[in-house]
């Protein structure tokens, strides 16, 4: 993250190259050769035999890197390294890294800067300017020792890209006072020619992946003596990830930011790692894709309910006030959707704006958290993470908790209702709607085989019109299908006692398909059922010979199609079913005219006779369904129609993370046949790994966030090949099943199995695991109540160990086989169960067993706080640290530093930046003190967070 100053300060203009300009006046700049979506420039840092201002004082160093641009007259404040103590050759572990669309050329200069750091509480890397009429604090908690420059094309035209430069200490006022001061008068200075040397600082290339021939000399890191040699040796690393997938994958990621370190491993070599994070525009995509569906569900609904026909006054009434209340929340999602569309080219929504009401579908803080590692004995891998605030309605606020109480507590009061309105359970209700879906696909899709039989038989083509009907006899057994439901049969009833004249008694209904009744103790759920009204006139037995004639109607096409190829096949024109006065044509006549004229004739009357029964099913069906749907409307109208407000907003947030973090899986594991395999036979185990304290508000949000993971098993993917440059996800569906569209461009999809190319859905299995790890956690843990998180935690294991099960029995033997060599993942689902039961007071290791199964089982990670700001970001890192240190070998006694290097200067601490304009987590001293020992910031990186 850059931050530019406010005015050029002299000792910047000191450095400017001067420009050259060609005839037209515009001066030229040398770019540097690079790899496409790879960094321009990436360096590491060591200083030698820094002289120290006071005799026998141990440093406390750090480097700030500033850039001076060939066209600009001043210096800009580009980052810095994290502090190396107590030593006067600090080797510094965070690098410095240009991404590809940096303006950096080979004019470009590069300024470093080397401070002596006193007070650690000043240390973080300040981004902004000082007023002008404040003086800064005396020495800002730190003292310049010295400075050197070089330019970008010195550096990489050295031997070796290796330069060694001298330290230059100034007669001047420090330059960190200068940047904040630019208009201060200067001394006199020296020139970088002049000056006392204070030391020396060495600027090494780094090039991941690349072999480093040759030793260099070891640095002592002054870390208990440890020394490690300044250039890597490392194997040439296999492709983590094929150069062609990435303008796919750069099509939904923007604005990366990456940071570099080196860190040593057991066996004395080194890793480097790169880190680095990036928006999706997916956070305003998909929830602009998913309002204009439920806007369009909505007014089909509204539509059917006024196409309900005549009800008595009672029913009427109810209609026309819950019509009145649809078409206002049709108005508000409208709203919404027109300020976000609005946003265009948006693609971050900061913490700041959690509670704006046009904002609320967006997800909070949505990054791809990615971590390369290039190690010395291993294969480069790659680790990602999704980090995005907790999916909960903001705007609605927590004061009556969230969606899993809310939703509990309104069918506990609409089951005890009274008899004003007919009980449908949830499962019901959802049943009803999937019937509808199913029919609306289901009669155009009948319509239009229907018709391509019709043609076939025109044209007399007998492979074709054999196609055609099985097409047709597919389709229609579908749709008679979704009509062989007690649900059906009941609401029919219901609708006609609803009509004017109908009588309004309580005799038993016709019993639900999944249950049987019980006079003496109906259970809870379907007490109210009993209420549906029964009416003496009424024949049961009308609807079964209704959608009975469909199948009858479709047995008559099959028996004409296949008496038509039977007699085409015999060459004979007999008129067993055809018409008289046609037999005398030639054969030649009777191929050309007279079957083409008799096949459509005969089978024309028959598809009318299905199309007309068809009719009247669906007109019968829609009805009664949407009176049943019209009673769930019914029952306490604001209540609900916010709950469905409320559970939209909290699965849009929840579903934008899924899609990114399903194309980045995709992306990355696109040529894995293992993963492949896995994709389309089990699909994805989706892990969420919680923050939230079971304290406050946070209950609402956990409560929240429960019911929007959840859901997202109502969604499917579903990859097919781009034909465009557009690549963005296209959604499908209604709210009780989505399809997500995923978009590849020609040659990834070729590459996929056939299962996949031929459009096979692919299912994800959302699991959620919560540890509150904050001081409100500790209140709650000694005062309150952890029931919730409990709760969700064994409902989420069991989850788990389902997909387990599912997975070793489908997956192929010998792939299972390997995959039990490699992971004891057994143990570790025992080992999560154990530490679940155990209860045990703010228990981390449910978190880091939890992630760690996911990624044995390649799953999709997610990392959610409130805000996923601080406490993500504490673990993010820890957990990439922890990657290191069990997967890659890192040095024990570098795991620490290694954690504050990424808490420090890492990518975290620019999403800070990103939300609140601030370095600064918001923790205090009394906060930290609750908090688990290694997910407590590195001093100076936490406070008061100025937003």
């Amino acid at each position: 993250m850059e931050i530019k100053e406010e005015g050029a300060s002299e000792e910047g203009q000191n450095f400017l190259p001067t420009p050259q300009a060609n005839d037209t006046g515009e001066f030229q700049f040398t770019s540097i050769q690079k790899t496409p979506n790879e960094p321009q420039l990436e360096f590491i840092l060591a200083c030698k035999d820094l002289v120290a201002p006071v005799r026998d004082r141990k440093l406390n160093t750090l480097v700030q890197i500033s850039v001076i641009h060939p066209a600009e007259q001043g210096l800009t404040r580009y980052s810095s390294t994290e502090i190396v103590e107590g030593t006067r050759d600090p080797l510094f572990l965070t690098g410095v890294t240009f991404p590809s669309e940096y303006p950096i050329y080979e004019e470009t200069k590069i300024k470093l800067t080397v401070y002596d750091v006193k007070d650690k509480s000043y240390d973080t890397v300040r981004t902004s300017v000082l007023p002008e009429h404040k003086d800064p604090p005396p020495e800002v908690g730190r003292s310049f020792l010295g400075y050197a420059s070089f330019k970008v094309g010195d550096l990489l035209k050295s031997k070796e890209q290796v330069l060694t430069l001298s330290l230059r200490e100034t007669p001047t006022r420090c330059p960190f006072d200068e940047c904040l001061h630019p208009h201060r008068p200067l001394t006199p200075m020296i020139t970088s020619d002049g000056g006392k040397v204070v030391g020396t600082i060495q600027v090494s290339v780094v090039k991941m992946g690349e072999i480093e021939d040759g030793e260099a000399d070891h640095i002592t890191t002054d870390v208990q003596g440890q020394k490690c040699a300044l250039v890597c040796e490392c194997t040439a690393p296999e492709t983590v990830s094929r150069k062609d997938n990435l303008p796919f994958l750069n099509a939904v990621l923007k604005n990366p930011v990456c940071k570099l370190y080196r860190f040593p491993t057991s066996d004395n070599k080194w890793m480097r790692i790169r880190e680095q994070m990036s928006e999706s525009i997916l956070s305003f995509h998909i929830p602009k894709e998913l309002i204009s569906l439920q806007i369009k569900e909505d007014l089909c609904r509204n539509q059917e309910l006024k196409e309900l026909g005549e009800l008595s006054p009672h029913w009427d009434n109810l209609r026309k006030n819950v019509l009145t209340h649809c078409d206002q929340m049709v108005n508000m999602y409208q709203d919404i959707l027109t300020e976000l569309s609005k946003e265009t080219g948006s693609s971050f929504k900061s913490s700041s704006s959690k509670g704006e009401k046009t904002l609320e579908f967006v997800p909070i803080n949505l990054h791809l958290q990615r971590m390369h590692v290039h190690s010395p004995h291993l294969k480069d891998a790659l680790y990602d993470v999704i980090t995005v605030g907790a999916p909960a309605a903001h705007f609605q606020g927590f004061k009556n908790g969230g969606l899993r109480k809310l939703l509990h507590r309104f069918e506990t009061e609409r089951r005890n209702t009274g008899y004003q309105f007919i009980y449908y359970s949830p499962e019901n209700t959802a049943k009803a709607k999937e019937v509808l879906s199913n029919i609306n696909q289901l009669q155009p899709l009948i319509a239009t085989h229907a018709d391509l039989l019709l043609n076939s038989a025109s044209q007399h083509s007998p492979d074709s019109l054999k196609n055609s009907l099985k097409m047709l006899s597919e389709k229609t057994e579908l749709f008679v299908h979704a009509f062989k439901d007690q649900l059906v049969r009941s609401a029919l009833l219901a609708l006609y006692t609803a009509r004017p004249g109908g009588v309004l008694k309580k005799p038993p209904s016709p019993k639900n398909s999944t249950e049987e009744s019980s006079s003496q103790d109906p259970p809870p759920p379907m007490r109210r059922q009993d209420s549906i009204p029964h009416h003496s006139d009424y024949d049961e037995e009308e609807w079964d010979r209704v959608w009975a004639h469909v199948g009858k109607s479709l047995n008559c096409i099959i028996a004409m199609v296949d008496k038509l190829i039977e007699r085409d096949g015999s060459g004979e024109g007999d008129d067993g079913s055809g018409k008289d006065g046609e037999k005398g044509h030639s054969l030649g006549d009777s191929v050309i005219t007279h079957p083409q004229e008799d096949w459509y004739e005969q089978l024309y009357p028959l598809i009318l006779t299905l199309k007309d029964c068809m009719g009247e099913v669906v007109n019968r069906a829609k009805q009664s369904l949407t009176f049943v749907l019209l009673q769930e409307l019914a029952y306490s109208l604001p209540q609900c129609l916010m709950l469905t407000l409320r559970r939209d907003v909290v699965f849009s947030q929840a579903l934008a993370g899924l899609v990114c973090g399903f194309i980045i899986k995709l992306h990355t594991s696109l040529y894995d046949p293992g993963f492949l395999e896995q994709l389309h036979t089990v699909g994805l185990i989706v892990q969420y790994e919680g923050l939230l304290s079971t304290y406050s508000e946070e209950i609402g949000m956990l409560e929240d966030m429960a019911v929007g993971i959840s859901d997202l098993k109502k969604v499917a993917f579903k990859i097919t090949e781009a034909t465009s440059n557009d690549v963005l996800p296209v959604i499908t569906g209604r709210r009780e099943h989505y399809v997500v569209e995923v978009k590849l461009p020609g040659r990834m999809f070729e590459s996929l199995p056939l299962q996949i190319k031929e459009g096979q859905l692919l299912h994800v299995y959302p699991v959620l695991f919560n540890v509150g790890i904050n001081e409100q956690q500790t209140l709650a843990e000694r005062f309150g109540d952890v029931s919730l998180q409990e709760s969700i935690n064994q409902e989420n294991f069991e989850l788990l160990k389902e997909y387990y099960t599912v997975f070793m029995e489908k997956m192929p033997p010998d792939y299972i086989s390997h995959f039990q060599e490699q992971n004891d993942l057994k143990g570790l689902l025992e080992n999560l169960q154990q530490n679940i039961q155990a209860k045990k007071r703010k228990n981390v290791e449910i978190m880091w067993l939890a992630a760690t199964i996911c990624r044995k089982l390649n799953g999709i990670r997610f990392t959610c706080c409130k805000s996923a700001k601080d406490r993500t970001s504490m673990s993010v890192t820890l957990e990439q640290c922890s990657i290191l240190r069990d997967e890659h070998q890192l040095h024990k006694d570098f795991f620490i530093r290694a954690l504050d290097c990424m808490r420090r200067e890492g990518c975290r601490i620019e999403n800070v930046l990103k939300n609140i304009k601030c370095r600064k987590y918001a923790f205090n001293m009394l906060q930290l003190m609750a908090f688990p020992k290694y997910y407590r910031p590195p001093e100076g990186t936490y406070g008061k967070a100025d937003t």
